[in-house]
């Protein structure tokens, strides 16, 4: 078999079993306006894998059909945070992630935070230093 029959092969048993594969809620966490923002461009990937998606960010406004916080409520459920606040903007909401508990904590480049890692880590939430979008594109999301 050739590469690009196995590719369509692959690609065609996606498209099969996306309806069966529930993707676990995500809120993006520093969520932009800005169309150029990498936030943004996580939200609209999300929404269009078919994730359920929340934004928390300093302005109200949409994305996607997803509506940007600018309070931070406890939601139940979350599997997902990913962050789009560099170090220094992050400790003031330490507390506030780790209690909502989500599985996992997605540091997206220019996010690294060794000191969050280790909190995080204690409360048994898993750490993964990596890119929203590449998770995506990959199928590793």
């Amino acid at each position: 078999m050739r590469i690009d029959e196995i590719l369509r092969n692959l690609y065609q048993f996606k498209q099969i079993l996306t309806p069966f594969i529930i993707l676990k809620k995500t809120l993006v966490f520093g969520a932009s306006l800005k169309p150029n923002r990498y936030s943004n461009l996580a939200i609209v990937k999300l929404v269009a894998s078919g994730v359920e998606t929340l934004a928390f960010g300093l302005k109200t406004g949409s994305v996607s059909g997803v509506d940007i916080s600018t309070s931070f409520d406890k939601s139940n459920d979350i599997h997902t945070i990913t962050l789009y606040l560099n170090s220094k903007r992050q400790e003031e909401y330490y507390n506030k992630i780790i209690a909502l508990a989500p599985k996992r904590v997605i540091f997206n480049p220019g996010t690294e935070n060794p000191e969050f890692y280790t909190l995080l880590k204690n409360e048994g939430i898993e750490v993964d230093v990596a890119c929203t979008l590449v998770l995506l594109s990959t199928g590793q999301y």
